[in-house]
């Protein structure tokens, strides 16, 4: 069921199948990269919550499991700018969820992860690694560094939520756009999260994109069997990839909370919120969702300030059994979520494919 677009992208990326397992942080782990990868998809490992050692460590583990080719994804967002007052009245609003936990709130919170934009010894780090692909998330790196990742021989994916953030990629020198739909779990990749988001879904952004750009496009969001896969190529799209399908794999570092609760009736009622981590990210619905149903985007601390505050939420509700304070990231098509051995959905993805 190969189309034109899916067999050059195919060949671009270095895989057998039109299959790209999206580098969720959390749930993404080199066994599970290299599972995907090993099965003739593209495995990925997001390092935007990791420092260089850890990131190093991360590859290393896919290369003594897989040959194949990876994904390295990092996050490009604007470095945060603390705003004291804000922080403080945002810990001072979760104060009575830490003592539901019997736990005290932090004083203060702080930029858990540096921006890609910042942080060259990082990308000295994937230089040298040299990945088959290195994939942008909330927008793009300098031009140096991308002509640099480039003339190494690495193929660029950026994500886009609208046409003109999938211009500004393709300008930048970036070689595949990831449509990322309304529908997407995790982090929304839109570059400035306090304009106006136009919402787009999928395969109404994934048409946009293969009817304006003169590059492959990789559909995301709620796509999770071999129909979605099917349906996206066929809409010019040259993969598809699948985040939440993921999720119950037994190599996602999902615990077993997360897993509970994605087999659940909260897999039906995924939400974007902010309060999480301060950016846009559609999670299972959950107490911390139903915490920031009635929160105004204006009184949560920045990517990734507010992070600081939900880890440590979270940690200090998991010592006491409660599992509902977690960055339990998932899309739309989560109801269709399946416990499986990553080979094992893999295989299962190509037979649905192939039966179309």
């Amino acid at each position: 069921m190969a189309s034109s677009a899916s067999r050059h992208l195919q060949d671009l990326l270095g895989i057998d199948w039109p299959i790209v397992q999206a580098p969720m942080a959390g749930t993404s782990t080199p066994e599970l990269a290299a599972a995907v990868a090993n099965a003739g998809g593209l495995g990925s490992i997001g390092v935007g919550a990791m420092g260089v050692k850890a990131a190093g460590d991360a590859l290393a583990a896919f290369r003594a499991r897989s040959s194949r080719s990876l994904n390295i994804n990092v996050f490009c967002h604007r470095p945060a700018q603390s705003d004291p007052a804000r922080e403080s009245a945002w810990l001072e609003r979760l104060r009575p969820e830490f003592e539901r936990v019997k736990a005290t709130a932090p004083s203060t919170i702080r930029e858990v992860y540096k921006s890609f934009v910042v942080d060259e010894p990082m990308f000295t780090a994937i230089l040298a690694a040299r990945p088959k692909v290195v994939s942008f998330h909330f927008g793009l790196p300098s031009p140096e560094w991308i002509r640099a990742l480039r003339e190494a021989g690495i193929v660029l994916l950026g994500t886009a939520t609208n046409l003109a953030e999938a211009r500004a990629n393709v300008a930048a020198g970036v070689q595949v756009v990831v449509a990322q739909g309304y529908e997407a779990g995790g982090h929304r990749g839109i570059f400035d999260p306090d304009r106006p988001d136009d919402r787009l879904g999928t395969f109404a952004l994934t048409r946009l994109l293969t009817r304006n750009l003169d590059v492959p496009v990789i559909a995301a969001g709620g796509i999770m069997d071999g129909q979605g896969i099917a349906a996206a190529i066929r809409l010019g799209a040259g993969a598809a990839q699948l985040g939440t399908a993921f999720v119950g794999t037994q190599e996602s570092a999902a615990d077993a909370g997360y897993r509970a609760a994605l087999f659940s009736d909260a897999a039906s009622h995924t939400v974007m919120t902010r309060a999480i981590s301060g950016r846009p990210a559609r999670c299972l619905a959950n107490r911390f969702t139903a915490l920031s149903a009635c929160v105004s985007s204006g009184a949560i601390p920045l990517y990734p300030i507010a992070y600081d505050a939900g880890k440590s939420l979270n940690a200090a509700a998991k010592a006491v059994g409660e599992n509902g304070f977690g960055a339990q990231w998932a899309g739309q098509g989560a109801p269709l979520a399946r416990s499986l051995p990553a080979g094992k959905l893999m295989a299962a993805l190509v037979e649905e494919m192939k039966s179309i």
